[in-house]
């Protein structure tokens, strides 16, 4: 990832985070510059868990079937746009 391709975040955690946060890094051989990936990774971790957890939510009245169905539409989709493309 290059320079333009970051931005730079101050977070404030407690004490206690930031000490068992590091020793758990150094445990494992990573620098202090691994703390950023560490987080990085983190946050899209979360993001992505409480996406899965609002669409599960969104389609709890919905069939397997149906559900099954609409994949199978989009997945027909997708695959179509991409052979237009490279075909």
């Amino acid at each position: 990832m290059s320079e333009s391709e970051t931005v730079r975040w101050t977070l404030t955690v407690s004490k206690e985070t930031d000490i068992a946060l590091r020793t758990f890094l150094a445990q494992r051989g990573l620098k202090k510059g691994d703390l950023s990936k560490f987080v990085e990774d983190a946050v899209r971790w979360q993001v992505f868990n409480r996406t899965v957890q609002s669409v599960r939510e969104r389609n709890a009245g919905v069939s397997p079937k149906e559900i099954a169905a609409a994949v199978d539409e989009a997945l027909a989709a997708v695959r179509a746009e991409r052979f237009r493309k490279t075909g």
